[in-house]
């Protein structure tokens, strides 16, 4: 969609290029969502593509993906992990769950979707399932890291103040150890998600925990911790504790349905992860 109130499109090249931030400016990336739709209080686009960052870095503590890594590299990671990592499916399947053409897969990336704050948002899941941390770049200079629990504060909405640029997620080595079981519902084939739901086990050397994510059919991503797989009990008492005001409502699910299927998926996962 042509953006006719859009004036100024800077490139970025370096940290310093960010300038002052004003009312009216936009950070664009892969822009999938950005030139989806009219931004009639857009003035200028911020262009981060030009940074030159590199898209994936693997290290002995975990995987780092820029803001501006596509869906589609995402996926392609999970055939290229060390062997060790048995999590590394999750990367594939939590991108499937994006609705979205391959011509979209090539061009949005994960920074982008993070930042969107969809309940839907693919990489929301995944990067909750795996414990990933965001860095963010401040306009006067300084960096900070949090959460995507944090991160994402309700739908459509994050933590970002005006110029904040996030950077990368960092995903753990520890995280990526972990055996995954992965679940997703939509009211149709093609529809957006309902639910995504993931269950994590991981190692003893690394602790045991069993981790589930709670994304799609809540508005915030949800991080449900336990020491061990749960017994039936102990799972439905921790899913009671999600506020009634936390479960989604909008044309692709009510509440009630979300809450209901929630639950009998994280019941699968917790069967697959036994």
């Amino acid at each position: 969609m042509d953006l006719n109130t859009v004036t100024e499109v800077v490139r970025l090249h370096e940290r310093a290029d960010l300038g002052d931030w004003l009312p009216g400016d936009a950070v664009i990336a892969g822009g999938t969502w950005l030139l989806s739709e009219a931004q009639d209080n857009l003035r200028r686009l911020v262009d981060i593509t030009t940074m030159g960052w590199r898209d994936v870095a693997i290290s002995d503590d975990g995987l780092e993906l820029a803001a501006t890594c596509p869906v589609e590299r995402v996926s392609r990671l999970a055939a290229e992990l060390p062997p060790d990592w048995t999590a590394a499916p999750l990367l594939h399947q939590c991108a499937t769950a994006l609705l979205a053409s391959f011509k979209i897969w090539k061009t949005a990336t994960i920074g982008g979707n993070l930042c969107l704050a969809f309940p839907a948002g693919a990489m929301i899941s995944l990067v909750t399932a795996l414990d990933g941390e965001l860095r963010i770049w401040r306009p006067d200079g300084s960096d900070y890291s949090t959460h995507i629990t944090d991160f994402v504060t309700g739908a459509a909405t994050n933590v970002l103040e005006p110029g904040d640029i996030v950077r990368s997620v960092f995903l753990p080595a520890a995280a990526l150890r972990g055996r995954t079981a992965y679940r997703k519902l939509a009211l149709s084939a093609l529809g957006r998600s309902g639910a995504v739901l993931v269950g994590r086990l991981d190692t003893p050397a690394d602790g045991g925990t069993f981790a589930l994510a709670v994304t799609g059919s809540t508005t915030r991503p949800l991080r449900l911790s336990f020491q061990g797989v749960p017994g039936r009990g102990e799972l439905d008492a921790a899913l009671a504790e999600i506020s009634p005001a936390l479960w989604h409502d909008d044309a692709h699910g009510a509440p009630d349905w979300r809450r209901a299927i929630s639950s009998v998926l994280a019941h699968e996962i917790r069967e697959e992860l036994e």
